[in-house]
């Protein structure tokens, strides 16, 4: 890409310039590859002026995931050491989630020559240098070649103050492609081809108006991503490689090559993966993406998702049981069974909130209840079962219904502990009168609604009581509509059928229960 390092002010997508003013203004070529390295090292070196540690620095680029920080140390290292990238693991764990959010990071503002259909960078038609690591398009050769030949293309005879360039911005088939892996995915998708109805109406071969730029030409000089690159069939798969391996591709029906130069991001599940023929996987670097191991960190999942889409509120005692309740899943279940491998997912563990809060709507409940957890729990789970036939559905049901029933409330308990705990060493300052005052307190308002509206408008009623109303409020942030009252009596009514108010054997709040 030419940037315009030196540049005052940031050029408007739509503005126009020229090759040779570029070259005055010191802009310079560089690849997808070298681009992107750039762009991250500069965000990391930002967010350290921040006060930032490294490894905060580091997951800062991917905002909208959570994963162990050795993942996204690995994928930060292979980037910056110019590699493509293959992200394998289960399903549901994250994997194109993570290919985006590339994307996002990736720059998208770029210079190209005007009317190229590839997007050719400037420089690479004045410049025998930046030709030679970025070629230009056989279309624009023959358009500043002398005679209009594209064998007699030669950089150093063109006139750079003739080869206009527009400032674009990169997207879906300009800069960005992505590809769904599929047995239907032939050659001819990445290749693109030669209208042959449009050449027959121009009557000129190298227009540009007569190329169907596919999947590899879309992604030139940005990024390219395959989703389950393991489900493409060879011929497509060594199509992508002569890509990787040439940065060129021939569309079909043509006799000239185009540049095809890109960052390629694949992603596989573990079942997939023996498909990759083995030169397509020698030139991706393969990192593992796997289901999170620390509690806390499933927590910001669901934490960061339900705050993102304003969902209804849920007491977290029973978030995060139900968080648990899918880890538990994960520990014990295999993740290759092919008609279960999704339960587990972050899918269903993002799903199984949602359906808590929409059974207890459907019930018309102040807040969810446990019976809604369960029901949640039952219908996000058995939903990911992959339905082959009636009976093995039925089956699969069952050992869903079976591991809820085994597993529900020793999550409850464990989600209970964790919460009472917390208030009692982070409020009460384990105190143990006052935590018995407010246990006293609280069990008298439990069952007598009218006296807890009583109490809502007198703080000198029940004064421990209130100040656990206002922990759950700035903790939780029930929404208006409900208030913190509701959302209170709900955790303390969990607490104490679950907890006991107790904090023997409290379970950690880091790790998920092995």
């Amino acid at each position: 890409m030419a940037d315009l390092s030196s540049a005052r002010s940031v050029p408007a997508v739509g503005a126009r310039t020229t090759a040779a003013q570029l070259r005055t203004q010191g802009a310079t070529l560089q690849t997808p590859i070298e681009l992107f390295r750039a762009e991250i090292l500069r965000r990391i070196a930002e967010t350290r002026t921040r006060g930032f540690s490294h490894a905060e620095s580091v997951a800062a680029l991917f905002p909208h995931t959570v994963l162990p920080s050795e993942t996204y140390e690995d994928l930060v290292a292979a980037l910056v050491s110019g590699a493509h990238l293959l992200f394998f693991g289960p399903s549901g764990a994250g994997k194109t989630s993570l290919a985006k959010e590339l994307w996002d990071l990736f720059p998208k503002d770029l210079w190209v020559v005007d009317g190229c259909p590839v997007g050719d960078d400037p420089l690479s038609l004045v410049s025998k240098e930046a030709a030679e690591r970025q070629p230009p398009c056989p279309i624009c050769r023959r358009r500043f070649s002398p005679g209009g030949e594209v064998a007699n293309f030669d950089p150093a005879l063109v006139d750079a103050s003739k080869v206009t360039a527009v400032r674009a911005r990169r997207r879906e088939g300009y800069g960005f492609a992505r590809l769904q892996g599929s047995s239907e995915v032939f050659p001819d998708h990445l290749t693109g081809n030669v209208n042959l109805r449009k050449l027959e109406e121009i009557g000129d071969p190298m227009s540009p108006l007569v190329l169907e730029p596919g999947k590899l030409l879309q992604a030139n000089r940005g990024l390219l991503l395959v989703d389950e690159i393991g489900k493409l069939p060879l011929g497509t798969q060594n199509v992508l490689l002569q890509s990787l391996q040439e940065g060129t591709v021939t569309p079909s029906k043509s006799r000239e090559s185009f540049p095809a130069l890109f960052v390629a991001v694949c992603t596989s599940n573990l079942s997939d993966l023996d498909n990759i023929n083995d030169p397509l996987s020698d030139r991706l670097t393969s990192l593992h993406v796997g289901f999170n191991k620390r509690h806390s960190a499933n927590r910001q999942i669901v934490d960061r998702s339900r705050a993102e889409t304003s969902a209804g509120y849920v007491p977290e005692i029973l978030l995060d049981a139900g968080v648990r309740v899918i880890e538990a899943w994960r520990l014990r279940m295999s993740e290759e069974d092919p008609d279960m491998g999704e339960v587990g997912s972050n899918r269903t563990l993002l799903d199984v909130i949602d359906r808590a809060e929409a059974y207890g709507t459907l019930g018309s409940h102040a807040t969810p209840t446990v019976d809604d957890l369960r029901a949640g729990l039952l219908h996000a789970m058995r939903g990911r079962i992959r339905a082959r036939s009636g009976d093995s559905f039925q089956q699969n049901s069952r050992r869903v219904q079976e591991f809820l029933d085994q597993y529900l409330e020793t999550s409850l308990k464990d989600s209970s502990k964790v919460y009472w705990c917390r208030y009692f060493r982070d409020v009460l300052k384990s105190k143990n009168d006052e935590a018995q005052a407010l246990i006293g307190e609280g069990r008298r308002l439990l069952p007598d609604a009218p006296l807890q509206a009583e109490a809502k408008g007198k703080s000198e009623m029940f004064p421990r009581f209130h100040t656990f109303v206002t922990y759950v409020q700035e903790r939780e942030h029930p929404p208006t509509k409900l208030g913190p009252w509701p959302a209170a009596v709900a955790e303390f009514g969990l607490v104490e059928k679950y907890s006991l108010f107790s904090c023997a054997e409290e379970p950690t709040d880091d790790v998920a229960p092995g």
